[in-house]
């Protein structure tokens, strides 16, 4: 299996583009067509900013502030946690708008840590390394990044067409549910993290 293959095959499975879809729809559900559909660019253009920055000098930048994936684990699941009870509790979702309206949801939950999650940014710092030094392994890399972005933005763009399916009463059934999800997640994540400090420890 190429370079290609393997690095869109591994970003598509750890950022999953279907499964981000009611989590998209839930926080962006009761805005405007024209916040929905800049949201659906603007979240996997953070995400394909984050990730190439961290393609770039990942592991520069980790061990500079001596950081270990467990750490962006742990942040990413608090983090996600507080958007997944926001979303359960109704405040800041779609029954709730006015609380998160001043908010580009886009960069924050969606753009990162939700597609630029630690998953991603490990998977990234290690097709790198295994590159070894090698030119067209780099391309390859790169060009597997952006093809994984852009099938984000098809999805999430297209997504949007169902706002008008399900109505305001839907998009609150889908943001209890993606809130759920979102919470699971979460709890996942800061799970992986304690048993990666776990493993470092010993």
């Amino acid at each position: 299996m190429t370079v290609y293959t393997t690095v869109v095959i591994t970003l598509l499975v750890i950022m999953d583009p279907p499964g981000q879809v009611p989590i998209f729809l839930s926080l962006v559900g009761h805005r405007t067509p024209q916040v929905r559909n800049r949201a659906a660019f603007q979240a996997p253009a953070v995400s394909l900013l984050v990730i190439s920055t961290f393609a770039l000098g990942g592991k520069f930048i980790l061990n500079y502030l001596h950081i270990g994936i467990p750490a962006l684990q742990g942040a990413g699941g608090l983090l996600l946690l507080l958007v997944a009870l926001q979303l359960l509790t109704g405040s800041g979702g779609a029954s709730n708008p006015q609380a998160s309206d001043d908010v580009n949801v886009a960069l924050v939950p969606l753009g990162t840590p939700l597609l630029a999650g630690p998953g991603a940014i490990a998977a990234v710092i290690v097709a790198v390394s295994q590159a070894d030094g090698s030119a067209s392994g780099y391309l390859a890399i790169a060009t597997a990044i952006v093809t994984v972005h852009i099938v984000l933005v098809v999805v999430l763009r297209f997504s949007t067409v169902l706002i008008r399916v399900l109505g305001v009463g839907g998009i609150t059934l889908v943001a209890k549910v993606a809130g759920l999800l979102l919470a699971a997640i979460a709890v996942q994540l800061i799970a992986n993290s304690v048993t990666g400090f776990v493993h470092a420890a010993h």
